[in-house]
């Protein structure tokens, strides 16, 4: 909210180039929700492929899960009004890798109902796999 106020402020005085240093920083604080946003959902759509290879089984809640996931990253990644996407297939990729660790940890306590340490279950599946799975799960169809 102070930055709307502060743009304001520039706005009023004239200095449009204070303002327009303002607006860039509310740009990416907005894409850095967005990405946050991309990663939350990343980590649950992991968590459930490595949980349906360690286990190698699935359940219809894993399923819907994976479902859901993909389709809120999806949407969040999307650009309502300007068209294209947050996050372009390389960008999509590297937020997958960087939520992978997390997902392992979480999956950990949850795989075999939680036998499994994490290096243990990281020897157990195959993350090149599992991050394959989840990007053509969430792959934009336009770069």
């Amino acid at each position: 909210m102070e930055e709307l106020l502060a743009l304001k402020e520039r706005l009023l005085c004239g200095d449009i180039s204070g303002a327009l240093v303002i607006v860039e920083e509310l740009e990416e604080m907005s894409r850095d929700d967005k990405i946050n946003n991309i990663r939350s959902y990343a980590i649950i759509l992991l968590l459930h492929l490595i949980k349906q290879q360690a286990e190698n089984r699935t359940t219809r809640s894993w399923e819907v899960s994976i479902r859901n996931s993909a389709l809120e990253i999806n949407n969040k990644n999307k650009r309502r009004k300007a068209g294209g996407y947050y996050l372009k297939g390389e960008e999509l990729q590297e937020t997958l890798a960087e939520a992978y660790p997390q997902a392992l940890n979480l999956a950990s306590l949850e795989v075999a109902e939680g036998l499994y340490d994490t290096d243990t279950l990281e020897q157990m599946v195959n993350q090149d796999a599992i991050l394959e799975q989840a990007f053509s799960w969430i792959a934009p169809t336009r770069d």
